[in-house]
Parts: structure tokens; sequence; C-alpha cells
């Protein structure tokens, strides 16, 4: 039987906001247990919870973002379940009436092809506390720092159809957040997570599958790994005969299993009811004009405009903008040296392969976007090749300095005069005179081979500081002559 994956996606995206969502507390990572937490943010009887106004900001950008609607009129209710980092005893979400409704969101498959995924919806919330389990001698201990960061829980719809398609919507939510400056989009801090739910359905059946949910994965490997394994476990329980459970499950990534953690719940389980303690949000359509006009070029936008401005392929294009840094690292580079598909090559080419060999972000990068503009601008004026701008390259990713400073002191300029590499050419052929002699003696197929060896022989000679260009041209009159 043919099986078809069902999958939909709740992401938690923390919000960049200095304070919580309902109180002054600090949002900073990695504080010393327990010393971010109010008492608001611990439940105290008697206090009251503030709406933080650039929340609701931010979820107006998000919800622009994706062509979604807007709701004029969101209220807070109480989630109520009984955990032990949820010190109130319940979750203030939105339940019945979010603040960003129907929306939509076109990612890029590895094919260069698209699909349009729909967002269900965008509900802010407060996140919990944490449970540590480490270092306790069998006991919990309980960091509340985390409790009252502002989340914004972004719900698709059922529209994915593999592992590698979810990895690419979370990718592009990922890219989206970070370029509206929303949430720093660090998922190994937690910033942003996922929940997967998955199902399998036989091939043309209409119904859904009986889902289950992975809860919280944290990295885009794990989502795709922890998703291809579920829709395997299902496969096979169900053709041997059983039956999938609708349940939360946890992915473990040492033994690459998702493994049972609870029954899953319905809303009912929860008994939402409107807050007491916060008045509905209502929001007026100048705000929403204040805010879309503060809107970013976005990925997808600057995508097209790559393509369209710099005529660069959808595949370069989509690399170079999945990024606001990286998008305007390229522009930059491209600024200095008037050459986007140069640029283009080396960003995705030696800068990457670098930043990936140190583990750096391309905000770290060693090798400012000026320096690399630089550098690429004496690639097209001839004063070096493109070999030797690998070595370039490597001085000034060791804080040697400016490529024309690095080409200066260590005498890499390439020679362009022709008198001069007419001489070494005669010079590389009088020592290899039985070559030549094979080579005028050879059909036209065999010297194609041929000539790669002249040419290596030409460039070792000149220490790689002879124009190919004029090495070929020089070569091949000489040979056929």
């Amino acid at each position: 039987m043919q099986w078809e994956t069902v999958i939909g996606l709740e992401i938690h995206a923390q919000l960049s906001t200095q304070s919580k969502i309902f109180s002054g507390s600090a949002t900073t990572f990695g504080a010393e247990p327990n010393t971010q937490a109010s008492l608001v943010d611990l439940g105290m009887p008697g206090t009251l919870p503030v709406l933080n106004a650039e929340v609701v900001r931010m979820a107006c950008k998000f919800g622009l973002a994706i062509d979604a609607e807007i709701a004029e009129k969101n209220v807070f209710a109480r989630k109520n379940y009984f955990y032990p980092d949820l010190p109130k005893g319940y979750q203030t979400s939105q339940m019945d009436h979010p603040i960003v409704g129907k929306g939509h969101l076109d990612i890029t498959l590895e094919d260069g092809s698209t699909r349009r995924i729909g967002i269900t919806r965008a509900h802010l919330e407060e996140d919990a506390g944490k449970s540590l389990h480490e270092d306790f001698h069998g006991m919990s201990g309980i960091d509340l720092n985390r409790a009252g960061t502002p989340l914004l829980e972004i719900v698709s719809e059922p529209d994915i159809r593999s592992a590698k398609e979810a990895v690419a919507y979370v990718k592009a939510i990922h890219a989206l957040v970070r370029y509206l400056g929303i949430c720093d989009g660090n998922m190994a801090e937690g910033s942003l997570r996922c929940d997967c739910n998955v199902s399998v359905r036989p091939k043309g059946q209409v119904e859904f599958g009986t889902r289950a949910e992975i809860k919280n994965v944290n990295s885009f490997r794990f989502i795709e790994k922890a998703i291809n394994h579920e829709v395997q476990r299902q496969i096979e329980l169900i053709e041997d005969g059983g039956q999938v459970v609708q349940e939360t499950r946890l992915y473990d990534p040492n033994k690459d299993e998702t493994r049972s953690m609870r029954s899953k719940e319905e809303a009912n389980d929860y008994r939402y009811f409107p807050c007491p303690d916060l008045l509905p949000v209502v929001i007026e359509q100048s705000f929403l004009d204040e805010v879309r006009a503060s809107l970013p070029e976005l990925p997808g936008q600057k995508r097209e405009r790559f393509e369209r401005e710099f005529g660069l392929s959808t595949y370069d294009a989509s690399v170079l903008s999945a990024s606001r840094e990286m998008a305007d690292y390229f522009e930059q580079v491209n600024a200095t040296c008037g050459d986007a598909k140069l640029a283009a090559n080396w960003v995705m080419g030696e800068l990457s392969s670098l930043l990936n060999k140190e583990g750096l972000d391309i905000e770290q990068s060693p090798v400012t976007a000026e320096q690399l503009g630089g550098m690429i601008l004496r690639i097209k004026d001839d004063t070096i090749s493109g070999k030797i701008a690998k070595m370039v390259f490597e001085a000034m990713a060791a804080g040697e300095g400016s490529a024309d400073e690095i080409i200066e002191k260590k005498g890499l300029k390439q020679v362009t005069d022709s008198g001069a590499i007419e001489a070494m050419l005669d010079e590389v052929l009088a020592a290899n005179a039985e070559q030549v002699e094979q080579y005028r003696a050879s059909d036209e197929a065999k010297r194609g081979k041929m000539f790669g060896f002249f040419v290596g022989q030409a460039m070792k000679a000149s220490k790689g500081k002879a124009n190919p260009g004029q090495v070929n041209q020089l070569l091949k009159k000489k040979l056929e002559g």
C-alpha cells in the first residue's frame, strides 16, 4: 500500500522584547536561575498583569508579513493545567480570538519549486518556566526566569507532505521572524521551538489519519529525523494490524526515535475561559498602518529583487536571501566590486566554507564585505588570478590586511606582460621538447588532453602569477606554429 504523510507544525517563537509579556522582568537568556522572575511571573496573590505593547506590535508585524487577517479585537484566555514550572496553575494564552488569523507562507523546495503553506493562526501567550534535572541528587530544580517570556505560537494548516517540506517551512519562518526583528531564532537557546503533528493515510484517502504530536524539537536536522522516524513508526504499526493512538511524543536524538510522553489533550481538557485580569485588545487601523510602514523588505521580495536586479539564479538568490545578515553582506560586497555574480560565488563559496569551518555566523566574519569586494576588484582588473585570490582570501581571513596590502607585501601581482610570458613559455617548451613533438603529431582529441599538461607546467613555472587567459592564448599559438 502507498502512504501519504500529513504534517502540521506549531512553532513557538520567543519575541525579542526587553521585558516579559505581562511584567517588567528582564528576558535576558542565561541569567542566574530565578533572578528574573517578579511577583507577577510567580503568580502571587494580588498581582495583576499589564500587557506589553511591543508584543502586540511584533505580532501584527508577523501577521502583515504573511498576508494574514489581523483581529480588530483579540482576547486573552487562561489555559489551566498543573505542572511544576507553571507557578500560577494556568498559562495566559489566546484561544477563540487570536491576534493573527488565516495567512500563508510560500516555501522554496530543493528542486527550486515553490509551495504555499496555509497558516491557521498565530496567537500570543506566555512561556512557562524550565524544569532542570541535573545536579539535584535525584530531585528536579525549577528555574522561573523564562516564565512570562512572550511567545508567538504559529500554527500551520496540515498542508505539509514530507519531512523536507517541513524543514523548508520552518526555515522560512525562521528567516521571516529574523528579518522582521521579532525573534532572534536561536534554536539552541529555545528561542524557536517546533511541535510536529504527524499522521499518515492511504494514498488517495480524503480523511486524515490519527496524529501524534512530537513536542519541542529544536533543530532543523532533528525536525527532519523526528518526522521521518514517526512516519515509519506509524506505517509499520498500521501494517502490522495496530492503530495509531493520539498522543504526545518526545524525540530522542541519541537513539533517533520518538517515544510516548502522554495521551494528547483536547482543548476542553484545559478548561479555557477569558482571563478576568486582562481587557480585550482592540487594534485600530492607524496602528496597523504604522506597523505596515515599518516592515522591511521580506525574504521572498529580496529573492525576487536579486533575480531581477542582479540576474542571479533562483537558487543563488534563495541562498543569499536566506538571512538578512547574509543578504546585507552580499549587497555590500556587490556595491564595492560591481559584479553580482562574482560576489555571489565568493560569498556562497569561499566565505561560507570558512564560516562553516570556524563555526561562525556571517556577522562574525573575519573578512569584511568591503575587504572581499576589494579583492574581487583585483580579480576583475587582472591584478590577480582566481587561484591567487584564494591565497589572498586566506591571508585576509588571518588578519594580514586588505587585498591590496597582501598582494603588495607578498608580491602576488599577476604577470600580464606578454613579452615576459612568451619568454617563460619558450623555456617551458624547450624543457619539454619531446612532449611538444608528441603534441604536434597527435590528432585533435589527444591534443586537448596534452594541452592541459603544458598549461600546468607554465603556471608552475610562473608560480601561479601568469595571467591564465594570456598563457592559454600564447601557448596555443606557439604549439600550433
